[in-house]
């Protein structure tokens, strides 16, 4: 039970943003990469339909194990993705649901950083409507197709 001496003001809650944010950030823990640690929460009517972290496919060595090639090749961040054992948060949080049969439609993606070219072209067949993010990638044109696509997408701290 509650002490009657602590009072609704007292109460610190984080906002529904925040609170499934802060998720994202714990499901980026799992994550196996050792560029850049992703979480990804996929949210509908306030309810976590699935999450994903950037990580190779199951049953495949993670870079923790093998190293990072597109470090060896001296890859800059955002380029050339196909040279990369991981899978990201974005293309895992949509195989989960998928994987289980849960409509993505219409849902909203909480994402520790803006999704890549790549993924914004998944989010947007998979129906996302919104996309809250915490940090940034160097994309402009995964932007740009959010933008053209009309999913909303927000950055929150």
């Amino acid at each position: 039970m509650v002490s009657a001496k602590i009072r609704k003001k007292d109460f610190n809650r984080p906002g529904w943003d925040e609170y499934f944010l802060e998720v994202a950030h714990l499901v980026s823990k799992r994550a196996t990469c050792l560029r850049r640690r992703v979480g990804a929460v996929l949210v509908k009517d306030k309810k976590i339909l699935a999450t994903g972290y950037n990580g190779a496919p199951s049953g495949i060595s993670h870079c923790i194990d093998t190293d990072c090639l597109r470090d060896k090749l001296k890859i800059p961040s955002g380029q050339r993705h196909e040279l990369c054992r991981g899978l990201h948060a974005e293309q895992n949080v949509l195989l989960q649901a998928a994987l289980y049969g849960i409509s993505t439609k219409n849902s909203a993606l909480y994402v520790t950083n803006q999704p890549c070219i790549i993924c914004a072209k998944m989010l947007i067949n998979a129906g996302i409507k919104e996309i809250i993010i915490s940090d940034g990638y160097p994309d402009k044109m995964a932007m740009d197709f959010l933008r053209e696509a009309e999913i909303k997408v927000k950055k929150i701290k």
